[in-house]
This record gives structure tokens, C-alpha cells and sequence, in this order.
């Protein structure tokens, strides 16, 4: 039997790397510290993923993970945020849901394995793969509303999908860091495993799927996915569009002064505790 070499290649000019343990399982990790914001640079390594996923016949099943122990992804990078906004497609939609939709068409099985905060883009990158395993520490938060804005990228089209209505506006409207346990029993991800133990478990769900015949699992998928709804490109859109009126809305300025003042986008206690910080969002001072 041919022995099969584990690969690993840093895509150039990006903060993912791609490694290949076997023609039919990748592992993408995302690797921009301090908080692996989403910004244009690991947009265009998704991107380039996908380009590449498109290509390869034999992948059955590619997972994205984090180097970073207490992020997955913190959330859209707002300093950076137009070049993503401004980057054509050619769907036409923002290039954040082209990957999601590019992930959710492909014969591959996409999973996300989540360690730490996963915020805003966070959850709606991983809601857009087709399973999600999160370790026991992990937080969730959707927390646009919070600060005067629309989720733009994903949750308003997956997060019903995944976990009905009434908690998908609980999510979105409230704002609050989700633990995992909760994230577990409202169905926003498949499973909660310690953290000691995450890499493991997905290394091996993953290898066991890779074993499998390529032609089947692509098939299941694709028959699943004909009996699921799946979000239009006209809720995307409008989605995109309600991002960009409601964050460029003047009435923000005082909001987004505040979150400056906290420490957003800092390496600091505020993107680890975003939750906490919103509770305080109407209160005229900032200590």
C-alpha cells in the first residue's frame, strides 16, 4: 500500500494553513493572532481554500479550525472591513457569502471546530459549514444589534435554519456571549466535547469520513441539502445592504466612540468579555 505523507503549506499572503493528511481530508487553521479578526487577508485564503476545494475530485471532507486558544474568529474587522465590502464576486454578493455558499454547494463535508470566541463573523462563517463541534470553553456572541447594526454576513439567513426562529432572534436581538453548553442545546452546533479532548475527536470524525467513498458521501450531501432550506441570494443581499445603512448611520458615532474607548479590536478584556461590556452600552460613561 502506498504510504500516504502529511502536508502542510502556509498560503502565501495569508494567515490560513492548509494541511493535507490525505488526498481526501484538509485541515484549514486560521492563524492571526492576537484575535484572528475577519479581515481581507483570511477572506482571501478562504477564498483561495475554495478554489482549491473545487478542484480536488478526491476531498471528501475539509476542516477549519483556529491556532488561537481563545478565538476562533472574533469577528469582522472593521478597520479593514471596506476592502471586503468593495471586493467583487462573481455572484454579485458580498464574498463572505460566496464562500458560504461555495462551502454549503460542494459535494465536500465542511466542519468547523471551534476552541474559544467565536463573535459576530465568527458564528456566521461557522454556521455556513455543514457541521460544527465546539470545545467546552468556547463562546458564541452575535452583537451587532448591541452596537447599532445588522448581522450582514450570514446569521440572519443560517441561524434560523439551525435553531428556529425564537432563538435565533434571542442570538441576534440580545446580543448576549452564548456558552457552549447553550450553543449545544439550542442545535448551533452538533456537539460539545472538553477541550482536552476536541482535536482528537474531529481529527478522527473527519479521517473516518475520508475513508469513505467520495461518490457516496458527496451524494448524501447533496440529498440532504435538497430536503433543507437553504437562505436565497436575495436575503443575502438584502442582508448586505441593511449591514451597510444601518453601520453608516450617524446616529453609531457615540456607540462606536465607546467600543474605541473599551478596547475593541485590542488584544484586551473586552473581546474577552464582549458580553459583559454591551450590558453597559446605553450608560453615558465608559469606565
Amino acid at each position: 500500500m502506498e504510504k500516504i505523507t502529511k502536508t502542510t503549506e502556509q498560503i502565501e499572503g495569508t494567515p490560513v494553513r492548509l494541511t493535507r493528511h490525505n488526498p481526501g481530508y484538509w485541515q484549514l487553521t486560521l492563524d492571526a493572532p492576537p484575535l484572528n479578526l475577519f479581515g481581507p487577508e483570511l477572506l482571501t485564503g478562504l477564498e483561495e481554500v475554495v478554489r482549491r476545494m473545487q478542484a480536488s475530485p478526491e476531498l471528501r471532507v475539509i476542516v477549519f479550525d483556529s491556532a488561537l486558544p481563545d478565538f476562533f474568529i472574533a469577528h469582522f474587522d472593521v478597520v479593514k472591513g471596506g476592502e471586503i465590502i468593495a471586493r467583487k464576486t462573481p455572484s454579485g454578493i458580498l464574498p463572505v457569502f460566496d464562500v458560504a455558499v461555495a462551502l454549503h454547494e460542494s459535494p465536500v463535508i465542511s466542519i468547523a471546530a471551534i476552541r474559544g470566541r467565536a463573535r459576530g463573523v465568527g458564528i456566521e462563517f461557522a454556521a455556513a459549514c455543514d457541521i460544527r463541534f465546539a470545545g467546552d470553553k468556547a463562546i458564541f456572541g452575535q452583537f451587532e444589534v448591541a452596537v447599532g447594526t445588522i448581522p450582514g454576513g450570514g446569521s440572519m439567513e443560517f441561524l434560523p435554519l439551525l435553531v428556529g426562529r425564537a432563538r435565533a432572534l434571542e442570538i441576534i436581538v440580545g446580543g448576549e456571549d452564548i456558552d457552549a453548553g447553550i450553543a449545544e442545546r439550542y442545535g448551533l452546533i452538533n456537539r460539545m466535547i472538553t477541550d482536552d479532548k476536541l482535536d482528537d475527536f474531529v481529527h478522527n470524525f473527519a479521517l473516518r469520513i475520508s475513508q469513505f467513498d467520495q461518490v457516496v458521501t458527496g451524494q448524501a450531501k447533496t440529498l440532504v441539502n435538497k430536503r433543507a432550506p437553504r437562505p436565497s441570494l436575495e436575503h443575502m443581499n438584502e442582508s448586505r445592504a441593511a449591514y451597510i445603512q444601518t453601520a453608516s448611520r450617524p446616529e453609531r458615532k457615540p456607540t462606536i466612540e465607546k467600543l474605541r474607548a473599551w478596547g475593541f479590536q485590542q488584544d484586551g478584556d473586552f473581546e474577552y468579555n464582549v458580553g459583559a461590556y454591551l450590558n453597559r452600552i446605553s450608560e453615558h460613561n465608559i469606565d
